[in-house]
């Protein structure tokens, strides 16, 4: 460890190098729960590509594990610390590198946090539409290291989408670019691809160029209130089924709603079992009938109540309440957040069974999620300082995930496998695709040093 420290002072310049016990602290660990973490011999605060090259060729030099850590927002583990290894934080390389209107991209580096981004193209009348729940304080690095979904993908989809070209340090410190700034290309292997949701195994991103829409037209907003989480989740089914085109479609369930209202002083309403929210951008007309088919389908399917927002400003504090959701509950105690994506037609069924394991396991569980697209963000709440409370919430989190898998869905859809689910992805993608996944890691990180013991096995 002292060996790495010393070349690490030698290539780097001072204010890139943290090696004070107290400050390497804060970097230990993401948001996950119930993921170890290690003593870090060395924090490196990365200001450019230079940098991160350095540091990987020090730790290679010594056999030392590489970690890469964003905005430390993930929620699998994957950015955590293993004892003496070297963090890489990407943080300080936030600059926003261009934007090019006519060809639709922007050029950014990885500590750039979603929201500043989407705001910045905005101003050049351009769309982003990636954009997490917690896009205030994710990074596009971490969303590109673990694939982010976000409340638009029901329409425009996932991070990958849009992701041009990729500027990545390779485990022996050399810069990979894949990609090209055209709209087609289909020269060689899709290395863009491979590296987007790698959680860091394969290759550290430095910089990305990401394509950008048109913005939008106005939104309409609607929220439908429910009696009870399936007749909500058989609404969605037809929704889905009657082919409108949402740009949006959440779910909150009442224990979310109590917990929005209880922290942001909002006035969600509390008598229903579920709420809807759903938007359409198609603008005028359009909009208008979109949100028309959805309040009638809603009605039918047992709402209690569908309200139309009078404006855009009354919608955007609809989304603020959904986007909210996540740290609203974490004032509820600790907690523990899924990450299941179902099929669209499983949804009823997979809301009843979530209902039914939080109340065999007696051990509240907020209903929330992406329901246009089936991702589905089912949220344990417990007491850590009750070990039998805790014991409950881990069979809470496992049982999830098994019902995710028995109705044909998938261990997680946007924040990664990371250490948490590393189990489950064996379980879910089979030996096969499983040996692929470590000849693929083998074959670009031979020493097995970036993340190690993330996303598959490895050598840790």
């Amino acid at each position: 460890m002292s060996e790495v420290v010393e070349r690490l002072r030698q290539v780097l310049p001072p204010e890139a190098l943290v090696t004070d016990h107290d400050r390497m602290q804060s970097y230990r660990y993401d948001r996950a729960m119930f993921c170890p973490a290690g003593e870090p011999a060395a924090v490196v605060l990365a200001r450019e590509t230079a940098h991160v090259q350095a540091a990987v060729r020090a730790a290679a030099e010594f056999g030392v594990p590489v970690v890469p850590q964003g905005a430390r927002s993930g929620l699998s583990g994957a950015a955590n610390a293993l004892d003496g290894c070297v963090v890489i934080s990407l943080e300080k390389m936030d600059k926003i590198l261009a934007i090019e209107p006519v060809d639709r991209y922007v050029v950014t580096q990885p500590g750039v946090y979603n929201a500043v981004l989407s705001r910045a193209v905005a101003e050049q009348g351009l769309f982003y539409p990636p954009d997490p729940s917690s896009w205030e304080f994710c990074s596009i690095g971490g969303n590109l290291s673990t694939n982010s979904g976000g409340l638009c993908c029901v329409k425009y989809g996932v991070t990958t989408d849009y992701v041009l070209a990729l500027e990545v340090v390779l485990a022996n410190g050399e810069v990979l670019r894949t990609g090209r700034r055209t709209v087609k290309g289909v020269a060689g292997y899709d290395l863009t691809k491979l590296i987007v949701g790698s959680e860091g195994t394969l290759g550290i991103i430095t910089e990305a160029t990401l394509s950008l829409r048109p913005q939008t037209a106005k939104p309409r907003t609607m929220a439908a209130l429910f009696g009870s989480g399936v007749a909500a989740g058989e609404a969605i089914v037809e929704i889905i089924r009657s082919g409108v085109s949402l740009s949006l479609l959440e779910i909150m369930d009442r224990t979310t709603i109590q917990a929005v209202n209880a922290y942001k002083r909002m006035d969600l309403p509390t008598d229903a079992a579920a709420m809807l929210i759903a938007q359409s951008d198609a603008g005028g007309a359009a909009g208008a009938a979109d949100i028309a088919t959805v309040a009638k389908l809603c009605r039918e399917y047992g709402a209690i109540e569908c309200i139309e927002a009078d404006d855009e400003a009354e919608g955007e504090l609809l989304l603020e309440a959904r986007r909210a959701a996540l740290v609203a509950l974490e004032q509820l105690g600790t907690t523990m957040i899924d990450d299941v994506c179902v099929p669209r037609s499983r949804l009823a069924e997979f809301i009843g069974a979530i209902e039914q394991c939080a109340k065999e396991l007696d051990i509240t569980v907020g209903v929330l999620g992406h329901a246009g697209d089936g991702n589905m963000h089912p949220t344990v709440v417990f007491d850590a300082q009750d070990p039998e409370q805790a014991r409950r919430a881990q069979a809470a989190f496992d049982k999830i995930m098994e019902i995710g898998l028995e109705l044909g869905g998938t261990i997680t859809g946007e924040h990664g496998v990371g250490v948490l689910k590393r189990a489950w992805l064996a379980e879910e993608i089979g030996p096969v695709a499983l040996s692929v996944h470590e000849a693929i890691k083998t074959a670009l990180d031979p020493q097995g040093l970036l993340n190690p013991g993330k996303v598959v096995a490895g050598r840790s």
